[in-house]
């Protein structure tokens, strides 16, 4: 679908711009009802109790979780647009303040539902989270919204050692992992989300092709590393003697063989769009396939968000 849209194509023929935010509406109530509803949904026929709530505490790490794919992601494209042969100047609104408010609240709330609360580690660190949220936010209110990039490394920093306590066999290397998985995630996925605001904004100027073109040379090597490090963690932490099992009988396990498989069918969205990229007379064709990439996207970071809220399948596993 180009981006170009014929200045005499009939209104009926128009899509109208409530169209898109229905759609978008959609989209969130959709990855809400995800975190919400998952915990009981994957813990259905298994023996394993779940914390009442549960639920709640999925919905505040998504919505985590989400912050930082925009903010992180709206730096990543800016990062993009400045290297974009003949790119314009004009940039959507900023969405990293809006962002850095729902982190900051997702992060606080988080805490307060940790055992114990904020005088815990797992507090400690959600009140860190919420700090650096703040931080971050004031950052992008200044002339210079990169310094955003250090309050939001704090961030996931912060939520790799709350993943991974002191009591599980080589946290650190988890940490590391989980560092890696986040940072990646949240350019990925946060970065294709702004690359379109982009070329919506830019309607059609020739260095959209040359922005949608380095953000997916960039974003296959984000792919490979999100996967290479998914896979380490998930081996880390099911159990090695029945990792079959553990990945059907367990509500973590269950979840995490979603998350696989939603996985999957982004990277064939995200392979589809790099295809049309490539063949297409208009290379903005390969905004049609992206926009249902990023739709996926979504879904896949509320099953992370319920994924952390999940008991592993075995306790303090390494």
């Amino acid at each position: 679908m180009a981006l170009i849209r014929p200045p005499d194509a009939p209104e009926s023929l128009r899509r109208p711009g409530h169209g898109r935010a229905v759609a978008l509406l959609a989209l969130v109530a959709l990855a809400a009802l995800v975190p919400l509803l998952g915990p009981s949904v994957a813990a259905h026929g298994t023996a394993q109790t779940l914390s009442p709530d549960s639920g709640m505490v999925a919905l505040l790490r998504t919505l985590l979780f989400a912050a930082l794919c925009v903010q992180v992601g709206e730096l990543f494209a800016a990062f993009l647009a400045r290297r974009s042969p003949g790119a314009p100047a004009d940039r959507p609104v900023s969405w990293a303040p809006y962002a850095a408010v729902v982190g900051f609240g997702a992060a606080a709330a988080a805490g307060e539902l940790a055992p114990h609360g904020h005088g815990s580690r797992s507090g400690v660190l959600a009140l860190l989270e919420a700090i650096a949220f703040a931080v971050a936010g004031l950052c992008a209110l200044t002339r210079r919204p990169d310094r955003q990039a250090w309050p939001l490394a704090a961030v996931i920093l912060a939520e790799a050692l709350r993943a991974h306590p002191p009591t599980e066999r080589t946290a650190l290397i988890g940490s590391g992992l989980t560092v890696v998985h986040l940072t990646c995630s949240a350019l990925w996925a946060g970065g294709l989300l702004n690359v379109l605001r982009l070329l919506r904004r830019w309607n059609g100027s020739g260095a959209g092709t040359a922005l949608l073109g380095l953000y997916a040379r960039v974003a296959a090597v984000l792919f490979a590393a999100v996967t290479a490090t998914g896979l380490c963690s998930s081996l880390r932490r099911l159990p090695s003697q029945s990792v079959l099992d553990g990945l059907t009988a367990t509500a973590y396990g269950r979840v995490l063989l979603a998350k696989v498989l939603l996985v999957g069918a982004v990277a064939v969205l995200a392979l589809w769009a790099r295809t049309r990229l490539r063949r297409a007379p208009d290379p903005l064709a390969a905004c049609s396939p992206a926009r249902g990439e990023i739709a996926a996207l979504a879904v896949v970071v509320a099953v992370s968000g319920l994924l952390t809220a999940l008991p592993l399948p075995l306790p303090g596993a390494g």
